[in-house]
Formats: structure tokens, sequence, C-alpha cells
């Protein structure tokens, strides 16, 4: 098979580093500095994944687990809630004339505030429960919008956290779209995790909480007496959570910060083609993939000012591979422990194997015996129902680490 993949050459210079106006080394401090203080609050496993390693040739192969975050089973916990903080925090501090803390907030001490507040967003699922968790959690209303593609069980999920959930016809770029139109029209804050009107600080505030994850897993390899990743393999979408990896390894390992490769799915390809580009380009596929967290057709802008210089490599994968992936996680003997990973969460690991694998393109990823590689397992059994479906086997079976306690308020 033929690995689709593309060198960014701007980012392969490596005197080129991401853009510091948009994220910043203390606005990431500042991320985990709060997010650790919140109840339910443990930093994810680490998992190494030894059967891969030997078989793909590399030293080391880690995962960073994110099944059990939050309760939520999706890394977006770090960043839809975290952006909702920030959001009321400003507005509470603005009225106030003084700073507010998320614990004030979460206590309700300002609910006669908070709860004149609505927030809304798009989603294809995990970014659209972590915004209604933070509005519940901080003491606001929350409006999330789904596209017909969203499956009943994410819709379900997010409404039981107290969002009114409205769906749209059309994708989730039609739905991002929508979201931006009712903020304007109806005096609501957007909490995006793409570029949007009137979404910006939103989107910047979401790329910082994802930074916590980065930060976390660069900790755990270092306590696991390992050198820092080599590579990092990490799933595309709009580009909020590649941007966050890109820009923190270059913001705290400077000159040693790995190289990036951005995976999408083949029929959700904006990156990809961005890349290609050079400039943001919208998916020439028609966004019908199995990765629900990734069928993204447009980039986001904030994201892609720092991609173009931060992300060496774009690579695409199919459906199959990624299920395959799946599949590979939940075998013991292959993974080394049974790891549940939802359907975006293996894309890394797909890109990984399929470019270990090929020769020619080993050899453009300067993957050697001595290459050690980063995966961030983004999401859970989000869709328990489906799970079971694309793996045969319900994910309970499968011996993840219990999840973490819910995001609540107190």
């Amino acid at each position: 098979m033929t690995i689709q993949i593309v060198r960014n050459t701007v980012a392969a210079d490596r005197s080129a580093h991401p853009r510091q106006t948009i994220l910043s080394l203390e606005g990431a401090q500042a991320a985990l500095a709060e997010i650790s203080t919140w109840p339910g609050y443990e930093v994810t496993p680490m998992r190494e994944l030894t059967p891969v390693s030997e078989a793909c040739r590399v030293r080391s192969v880690f995962y960073k687990d994110e099944a059990s975050r939050f309760g939520l089973s999706s890394f977006k916990a770090l960043g839809g809630t975290y952006a909702v903080a920030r959001l009321l925090q400003r507005r509470v501090s603005e009225q106030l004339g003084r700073a507010v803390s998320t614990v004030e907030l979460a206590s309700g001490a300002h609910s006669a505030i908070t709860r004149t507040l609505t927030v809304v967003s798009a989603t294809d699922g995990n970014h659209g429960r972590a915004v209604a968790a933070g509005a519940a959690m901080f003491g606001c209303s929350s409006v999330i919008l789904i596209h017909s593609g969203v499956s009943a069980a994410r819709e379900q999920a997010i409404a039981a956290r107290g969002a009114h959930v409205i769906r749209i016809d059309g994708n989730y770029d039609d739905s991002v779209r929508a979201a931006a139109h009712m903020a304007i029209q109806d005096g609501w804050a957007l909490i995006a995790d793409t570029s949007s009107d009137g979404g910006e600080a939103a989107c910047v505030d979401v790329m910082h909480g994802y930074t916590v994850m980065v930060a976390e897993a660069l900790d755990q390899i270092s306590a696991l007496g390992s050198e820092q990743p080599s590579h990092i393999f990490v799933q595309g979408g709009v580009g909020g959570l590649a941007a966050a990896a890109c820009a923190y390894t270059w913001l705290s390992l400077a000159e040693s910060a790995p190289i990036v490769i951005v995976v999408e799915p083949e029929l959700a390809d904006c990156l990809y083609q961005s890349a290609k580009a050079g400039i943001p380009t919208p998916s020439t596929g028609n966004l019908d993939t199995v990765m629900a967290g990734l069928s993204c057709g447009e980039v986001s802008e904030y994201a892609w000012h720092i991609l173009r210089e931060g992300a060496e490599f774009f690579q695409l994968i199919s459906d199959d591979e990624a299920i395959a992936a799946m599949r590979l996680l939940a075998d013991e003997d292959r993974a080394g422990a049974p790891i549940v990973a939802g359907e975006s969460a293996g894309a890394g690991l797909a890109g990984f194997m399929a470019a270990a694998a090929d020769p020619q393109t080993r050899r453009a990823l300067r993957l050697d015996p001595a290459s050690r590689i980063l995966l961030f397992g983004t999401e859970g059994a989000t869709d328990p129902e489906l799970y079971a479906t694309l793996l045969g086997r319900p994910a309970t079976d499968d011996g993840a680490a219990p999840a973490s306690p819910a995001i609540t308020k107190g």
C-alpha cells in the first residue's frame, strides 16, 4: 500500500519555531496550574508499547492514554472545560473589578452572574461534552451544536452534562458556522476549538489546555528514565492538538524538539492539503470517516499558523488502518497491555506503523533503531456501541484502567 505523506519544507528548517505570539510557555504553565487543582484531576497513564517498538524496530513507543481523563474519556476535557473556565473568569472579573478563581466559580459564589451567561459550541462529540461539563461545573448554560453524522450515543453523553443539544443538517464545518452565527445572533459566548469569528480567545485557551497532556507526557517519559521523544505521531482534525504538541515541545525542548508527523483520515485531509498548498486549504474528501473526532474539512487558522512552522510531515491513513490500531491496542499480546482506544485514538499509532513498515517512508522520517516515539491516545470508547461493533467485543472486557472521578462541582 502506498503511504500518503507530504513534507512541509518550512518546518523542515529546524531554526524555524512556531510563533510564540499564539501559544506560550507561560500560558501552558498557567493551564497546568489551574487544571491540576480541579476535582478528579489525575495524570493519565503512560503506556509503553514494547511489542510494537520491537516489531517496528525502534527503541521505544510510548502511548499517552486519555481514556480516563476526568471521567469524560477524552483529552478534550483539558481544552473545552478550561476555555469555559477562562471565559467565566474574565466575565465575572470584569463585573466585580477583581480577579476571581475557579474555586469561587465552582462554589456558586457568583452564580448571579454566571447563570445569565450561555456558551455555545460545535462538536463531533468530545469537545461538546467537555464544554458542557465546564458549563455545569462553573455555573453557566451551554448550547451544543452537532451535525448529522454525530452518533446518538455521543449526543446523549453531551445532553447528560446538562447541555441543550441542537442537531443540524450538514457536516462538522456547517455546525461550526452555525455556532458562530448563533453566538452573534443571541449574544452567547463561542467556545470554539477552531478559529472562528468571535471565538479566537477560546481557541487559544483550548490549545493551552491541550498542552497539559503534552507536559504530563514529557514529565512521565523523563520519570521512566527515558530520553525525550524523537518523533511524535499526532492526530489532525482541525489542528489544535497537533499545534499544542508542536508549540509546547518547541518551547520546552528547543532544538531537541521531536519531529512531528500529523496523521489524518484520507477522507478528511484538510491539514495534508494545506501542507501541500502552503496555505489553509479545505479537505478533498467527503469527511465520511469512522474517525469521528477527526472528521473536519477546514483547518483552524490559529493552529495552522503553528503547524506550518512546527510540523514536518503530514500523513493520511484509511479507516481500516485506524480500526486495526484499535484492535492491536485491545490485544494484550500485541500492545503489552489491553488498552481501550476509540476510533480516533489509534490514528497516530496507525500512521507510525505504516511509516515504519515502508522503507522509503522510514528513511524520509528518519526512523531508526534509536527512535523514540510518542503517541497520544486521545479517547477511550466514547461511543461504546460503535466500539463493540468495530472490535466484536465490549470496551469493558479490555481491562483498561478505571476512569478517574468525573468533573463535578465542589
